[in-house]
This record gives structure tokens, sequence and C-alpha cells, in this order.
């Protein structure tokens, strides 16, 4: 019992909980505000860039808006990002908004236990250099903690061309419901990326939570591509007009045409159509959210299923 009492004392939350979501729940809202106007963003934002952290929309909320994250069962403010517009982009469709991430702040652990696991949590990144968040510095890895309130799904996605194959997980993905277009932050340095912008095509395979190990074990792949498509631990099948393979146990597979691509800091920002949506079968994804997100909802005695 008196370890569970001093654990946050001495540890601290995880940044990342892996958990279990049936689409299309929505436990989360976000808002954007700015010069006079309050916009329900939360199909309409995502992450372009890591480094500087970016956040992409279709809605033009001024020079230094702001985006909230509340809980959508009662209202309760969960955190806040400090944006300043840093770009914008113009399509056929729509214009697309880029602002960079000034500050943040959450609300999900009381006081004092927000700042005292803030401290250890910056500490031990200070100590490892996590490289999977691009050596960013700790307060833009908690601002990112903060993007993450909204559960992030996580797809595997397929790139097919003539002597290429691969599948990598991803998370910075979305759409922006008001342009039409969905969204993908791809690390620059992924082996597949130049691929991705000169043949202008993937499919994304929303995974069951229970493929979780098997999508980790994929990470690897945005460093070197496929032997080939035999060589994956699970049986995949064609993607509906582009013949890509895909997960053959996936939740949903979406096929996106990419109509623009541009590099933002550490990610190539790619921004496509959807040309096919084959809802397969019901079920739990795989989802991740924040660390003291997760504490939050389980002081709620509503935890999400972890995995």
């Amino acid at each position: 019992m008196w370890r569970d009492w001093i654990r946050p004392l001495v540890s601290p939350l995880p940044q990342w909980s892996p958990v279990a979501i049936a689409p299309p729940a929505q436990m989360v809202t976000a808002i954007l505000r700015g010069e006079g106007i309050a916009t329900d963003v939360t199909a309409d934002h995502t992450i372009a860039a890591l480094k500087p952290l970016v956040i992409a929309s279709s809605v033009d909320a001024g020079a230094h808006p702001i985006l909230e994250y509340r809980d959508s069962a009662n209202g309760a403010l969960l955190g806040v990002l400090h944006l300043k517009r840093a770009a914008s982009i113009a399509t056929e469709r729509a214009a697309l908004m880029f602002y960079q991430v000034d500050a943040g702040e959450h609300r999900c652990l009381r006081w004092p236990r927000r700042p005292w696991n803030e401290w250890l949590q910056n500490r031990r990144m200070l100590k490892q250099q996590q490289p999977h968040h691009l050596a960013m510095v700790p307060a833009a890895v908690q601002q990112l903690m903060i993007a993450y309130l909204c559960p992030r799904p996580v797809v595997l996605v397929s790139v097919g061309a003539p002597g290429h194959q691969n599948m990598f997980p991803m998370d910075l993905i979305g759409p922006l419901e008001r342009s039409g277009y969905f969204s993908l932050a791809l690390r620059s340095t992924n082996v597949s990326q130049a691929v991705m912008r000169d043949v202008r095509r993937v499919a994304l395979s929303s995974i069951p939570a229970t493929m979780k190990k098997a999508a980790y074990a994929l990470s690897e792949q945005h460093k070197k591509p496929l032997a080939d498509w035999q060589s994956l631990p699970f049986h995949v099948r064609p993607s509906w007009e582009f013949g890509i393979p895909a997960v053959a146990d996936a939740l949903r597979i979406r096929e996106l045409s990419i109509v623009h691509s541009e590099q933002i800091g550490s990610h190539t920002f790619f921004l496509g159509r959807i040309v096919s949506d084959e809802h397969l079968a019901q079920g739990r994804q795989l989802h991740h959210t924040a660390g003291f997100h997760q504490a939050y909802r389980r002081r709620l005695r509503t935890p999400f299923t972890e995995v």
C-alpha cells in the first residue's frame, strides 16, 4: 500500500499511454479560439511537425489563437496550447493554416502533483535524450503531450512502388475536415519519404489494439524498406483502388492520393484526398494519449483500456 502512495513522489507518469478505443468515440473536444471566434476543430487539426512543434488546421483563427482541449463528457478544461500563426498554403480546395506552438499547460493533474510530475519527466528526458522525439527540448515534449489529449489513432502506412515496398506505423495523421483533406506528418529521414512524394499514393490500415506488438515491431521500417511483403508477421490484402498491400485484419483501410507535400522543420507534411474508405470490422483501435490524461481518467474511474 505504501508503495502506491510514494510512487508518484519518486517516479513520473509515463509520457504516453497506448490505449484501445472503439471509433468513432470522441472523448475530448478541441476548440480553437482567436479574434472573436471559437471553432470546434476536433476533426480539423493535426500535428504537422515536431521540431518545431506545428499544428495544422483549415481554420484561420488569427495571429495568436489558443487551442483548448475539453473533456467531452463534463466540459472540464484538460489543457491549452498557445499558438502563433506561422504560415499558410492555398490549395484548389481551401487554405490551410500552420500554427507554431509557443506554450502550453494542462490541468489533468492536481497541484502540487502537476508541476512535480513535469519536473520528474523533464529530468528523465534530459538524462535519456529520447531519440524517438528527435531530441526535442523537454518543454516542447510537454506541449506535444497536451496535443495528445485528443487520443491519436495508430495506422500502418503501406507504400508500394517498383523496387520499393514498405509498411510502418504512424500516429501523426488526421483529417482536416473543412478542407476535405487528410494529412500525414512523416519524419523527413524516413526511407520511404521520397518514394511517397514521387508515387503520391499510400494505403492506411487502422489496426485493432491487439496488433500493438506487431505494429511497434514495424517501427524499424522507418529506416529501411521491407525485403518483401511476405516478411510481415500478418496477412495482407490489396487495397481497393491502388492494389497496395494492406493489413488483412484491419478495422478500416483508406487509400490516400497525395496532392501536396512540403518540408516543415523535422517532418514532411503530406496532404491528400481519400480515394477509398473500407470499413471492414468493428472493434477497438490502437490509440496513443498522454500519460497524465490516462491518470485524469483513472481518477474519474473512467480509464481507457491500456494495451
